[in-house]
């Protein structure tokens, strides 16, 4: 398919959807209305291009016609303003051809956070409270928000795992490379004869799914209740307001006891069995392709190390694109764009050749 080729599907689109923005069944249906809003809002600057473009056209043919003019200075006025005019076409020629770059269409979305204990025992539940207090310097920097779904304290000050919602202006794109196992390297507080020890912890960024974006039936549900738990299993509460659902079909299972009320617990597990049945959807679609595919920027396997903290040497290592930043306490901090910027310029950059590839 040519570039106007889909520019035109684009602008196409365009249309439909300013269509379907202004009818009041579209508006009633808030989810299905902010949907369209948002495809119409990243399709407006490739049509505005293009519409800009065309218009370009009309004038070059316009001043074309005027080079056989009989007055010799309109001829000249005419040369002028076409040689501008072409300038103007190669800019725009440019801007749409950037713009066509492959996004990812969740970019606009916000995330869950899941970030899970690996090996090594207390010392990785430890190291997930590191994380997840990481991940909340440099949400409160970014002036976001975040709401703890759900969370399974240890003893020690630890987590099992815990899981958060993410909400902010394009959340998702700036933290979906985060997905993967995160590796530290330290001297454990328990650890008598100084050795260091090496423990993984596993993060997932998932992209917050809508009800627009995955249907799901309730008779494919099982939803328990139970009485929630604290450390090391002794009842907190004396409701049963705990609540379990299992997505049978794909055995996904999602438990939330945070909060009293069983009602307030059964949305916050739906919202994350949700963003899971997405990212399953997604990894199916994406296990159709090939190896080399698979492997592209932004596929991200969670089952790879993608990062180390090294404590002794106050040093942190992004494998994927050797990157190693000898600024570990900042980042700890919530200075973490010290090493997003470079990744994302990193996947940006292979995402533009690729296409770049594509369209000669």
């Amino acid at each position: 398919m040519s570039i106007f080729s889909q520019i035109e599907e684009a602008e196409t689109r365009f249309d439909v959807l300013e269509r379907e923005l202004g009818k009041q069944e579209v508006i009633r249906q808030q989810d299905l209305y902010q949907k369209y809003l948002r495809e119409h809002t990243s399709l407006l600057p490739i049509v505005e291009a293009f519409r800009k473009y065309k218009e370009t056209q009309g004038k070059v043919h316009d001043a074309q016609s005027l080079l056989h003019d009989a007055d010799s200075e309109i001829r000249e006025l005419a040369r002028a303003e076409l040689e501008a005019l072409k300038d103007t076409l190669a800019g725009l020629e440019y801007e749409i051809k950037h713009l066509l770059l492959p996004k990812d269409p969740r970019d606009e979305k916000n995330c869950i956070l899941e970030i899970r204990a690996g090996t090594g025992g207390e010392e990785a539940a430890l190291f997930v409270t590191d994380l997840f207090r990481m991940y909340g310097h440099y949400i409160e920097k970014k002036g976001w928000e975040m709401d703890i779904l759900s969370q399974s304290p240890t003893g020690l000050g630890g987590f099992k795992e815990i899981i958060a919602l993410v909400v902010g202006k394009r959340v998702y794109s700036q933290l979906k490379y985060e997905s993967g196992v995160h590796r530290v390297q330290r001297i454990p507080e328990t650890e008598s004869k100084g050795r260091i020890h090496t423990s993984a912890v596993t993060v997932a960024i998932l992209p917050e799914a809508e009800e627009v974006d995955v249907l799901i039936d309730l008779a494919d549900l099982r939803i328990d209740v139970y009485r929630s738990s604290g450390p090391g299993g002794q009842s907190v509460n004396t409701t049963d307001s705990a609540v379990r659902v299992t997505h049978i079909p794909t055995g996904l299972v999602v438990s939330c006891q945070d909060e009293r009320s069983q009602h307030k617990n059964k949305a916050k597990a739906m919202k994350i069995l949700r963003s899971r049945l997405l990212d399953l959807q997604e990894q199916q679609q994406r296990s159709k392709l090939s190896e080399d595919r698979r492997n592209m920027v932004g596929m991200g396997d969670r089952s790879e190390k993608i990062r180390t903290y090294n404590f002794p040497q106050g040093r942190i290592t992004d494998h994927r694109v050797g990157l190693t930043i000898y600024r570990l306490d900042e980042i700890l901090q919530g200075d973490l764009d010290l090493i997003l910027q470079p990744l994302r310029a990193h996947f940006d950059a292979n995402s533009e050749k690729q296409r770049a590839h594509q369209l000669l």
